[in-house]
């Protein structure tokens, strides 16, 4: 009886695995498919309505809010510590969730003060005091399309109705 090593070797060039050519065909077939039932086995909390509404939402209010943000920090400052207290919120809705880890961490990098994303717009803005609205459109962009993410992954995630 023959003895195969399956070595698994990065391969640059197309960015995927391959096995190395002294294993046969059916042995690489069997792993490849084994690598594919572990990467499709992680599992992923159930579609949240209450979520979805709530990203959407807040997406809407922040957009709505960072407008302002050419006009002194302390003329909203109210309305940015209520914000604050709401991604607080969803961050933590989403974090006390099973299953729910890439959209957590997605949330975090949102909010997250020291990135380039809305939480860190917002202590630009407290710091600087009033921010250009150059910079304001670019910023909305880019806070726009993470929440687009989170939304996009909540979107994504089976409804449990579904599958009754």
């Amino acid at each position: 009886m023959k003895k195969f090593a399956a070595v698994i070797v990065p391969d640059s060039s197309k960015r995927n695995l391959a096995v190395a050519e002294s294993t046969p065909h059916h042995f690489k077939v069997l792993l490849l498919g084994l690598l594919f039932s572990l990467y499709s086995c992680s599992s992923i909390s159930e579609f949240s309505a209450e979520a979805y509404k709530q990203t959407v939402d807040l997406k809407v209010e922040s957009l709505e809010l960072m407008f302002y943000a050419s006009e002194p920090y302390s003329d909203s400052e109210i309305e940015v510590e209520s914000l604050k207290q709401k991604l607080k919120k969803a961050y933590e809705f989403a974090k006390g969730r099973p299953d729910n880890e890439i959209s957590t961490e997605q949330w975090e990098i949102l909010i997250d003060e020291e990135r380039n994303l809305l939480g860190g717009f917002l202590k630009r803005w407290e710091e600087e005091v009033t921010l250009s609205e150059m910079f304001i459109t670019e910023a909305q962009l880019l806070v726009s399309d993470a929440f687009d993410t989170i939304i996009g992954l909540e979107s994504g995630k089976i409804n449990p109705s579904d599958t009754k």
